[in-house]
């Protein structure tokens, strides 16, 4: 599977920086998912789980307050006021 560099920040630093292959998160239009190569975009983010699919199979989740998410060829970044990690 193609993988993407993903980075989840806050105020307080980033929470998540590494490899994805899938990135679901609730926008302003709707949920939405992001892979490898996706047009590049930005978007309003609404409190929603943040859910980021890794190369190795395992996914992560965390709730986001909200935030802004861009997407561009080189990279996808979601800047969020807060990103709590659900416990497993």
């Amino acid at each position: 599977m193609k993988t993407f560099t993903f980075t989840a920040a806050t105020p307080d630093g980033n929470v998540f920086q590494g490899e994805a292959v899938r990135v679901i998160v609730r926008g302003t239009e709707g949920d939405l998912a992001v892979l490898a190569g996706h047009i590049p975009f930005v978007t309003g983010v609404k409190p929603c789980k943040c859910r980021i699919l890794l190369p190795d199979g395992t996914e992560k989740t965390g709730n986001v307050e909200g935030g802004i998410l861009t997407v561009s060829p080189e990279a996808v970044t979601l800047l969020a006021g807060s990103f709590k990690y659900e416990e497993s």
